[in-house]
């Protein structure tokens, strides 16, 4: 008999399958753990990161300098055109936890409009009060 018989090749491949698909969205999420104290030098940053901040008035403030609404898209994009592409500046993005969302997000669509898409998100620890 000559037939190789692919069944069992099949049934082990789609128990693979299936143990990929179940065990992939567990490998994305974070565990918080504490991170060991360190000895080692701070690594050099020529630039530091740009902040910009909303407070719980919803004012908008880039290093600390108070922009009016209107001016956001100008003042990122003078930023946007003064980094270099080989090494694109930090934006820290602060958002008060009175805003809503749609300011925050309001701020995020101007940065991405601008070009500016090294963001990051800056929140206090996470307590786990119930």
């Amino acid at each position: 008999m000559a037939d190789i018989n692919v069944t069992p090749f099949v049934d082990v491949m789609l128990v693979l399958l299936i143990i990929f698909m179940v065990t992939a969205p567990l490998l994305v999420t974070g565990v918080p753990v504490e991170l060991p104290e360190s000895r080692a030098n701070a690594l050099d940053q020529k630039d530091e990161p740009i902040e910009i901040a909303i407070d719980r008035d919803g004012v908008t403030f880039i290093d600390g300098t108070q922009v009016a609404p209107a001016d956001l898209a100008v003042r990122l994009g003078e930023i946007a055109a003064a980094q270099t592409q080989d090494k694109p500046r930090q934006i820290m993005l602060r958002g008060d936890t009175a805003i809503s969302y749609g300011q925050m997000m309001r701020v995020m669509g101007e940065l991405n409009r601008a070009g500016l898409n090294s963001v990051s998100l800056v929140t206090t620890g996470s307590s786990n009060e119930n």
